[in-house]
């Protein structure tokens, strides 16, 4: 990576908006991206498309301050893949009721702590969150098939990062166990979960 190019864009994203050149933003974000027809659009006036220009040049410096490697991003998309496959992520979930897609749910639900039964809920809106994500990245892949390694990242990123979020709402929520000498926790749902995803991994194979 060449360090001193990326010095360059730290310094021009540190510059105050009135004092930037948004003509050599449109360059920076030439030999960022290589997209010529992106690069002709911005240079016939490129202070109307300032916030574009600042936008896509932060994406990219973000990016390369990470000091990723194309083998660490494919490493995180192999991650993701796995992730979907458990989760179902490709499945045409608007076509299920809603109350069948709910999985996992405690027969002591009802009587649970709110902030125990807001993980569950919490949950349903993780899974929605990532199988929109997910299916903007397959789009991005379609629509380009040498799709750089910049724009697969922050897909890839939130998608781990809800996954963790997600698992850990499931462990607190599973394990629960109400104050109480005679207590143990209901291990029926996450049972019931892992059934229900195995069979409907069955049926679609």
């Amino acid at each position: 990576m060449d360090h001193k190019f990326t010095q360059q864009i730290k310094e021009w994203l540190e510059q105050h908006h009135d004092e930037r050149d948004y003509a050599a933003g449109a360059l920076i974000l030439l030999k960022l991206s290589g997209n010529q027809i992106i690069y002709r659009n911005l240079i016939a006036n490129p202070s109307a498309k300032a916030d574009f220009i600042e936008y896509q040049i932060q994406k990219y410096y973000n990016f390369r301050v990470q000091a990723l490697t194309h083998a660490q991003v494919e490493e995180m998309a192999e991650q993701v893949k796995t992730i979907a496959d458990e989760h179902h992520l490709t499945d045409d979930a608007s076509t299920e009721p809603e109350d069948e897609r709910r999985l996992g749910k405690r027969e002591d639900h009802a009587s649970l702590p709110d902030e125990i039964k807001a993980k569950y809920v919490e949950n349903l809106s993780l899974l929605q969150r990532m199988r929109v994500l997910h299916l903007r990245l397959r789009s991005l892949s379609l629509e380009n098939a040498t799709c750089p390694d910049s724009e697969r990242y922050p897909f890839l990123k939130e998608l781990i990062t809800l996954d963790k979020k997600l698992h850990a709402n499931w462990e607190a929520y599973d394990h629960y166990v109400a104050p109480g000498p005679d207590a143990v926790p209901s291990r029926s749902a996450k049972a019931k979960r892992s059934a229900a995803g195995s069979k409907k991994s069955a049926k679609l194979s």
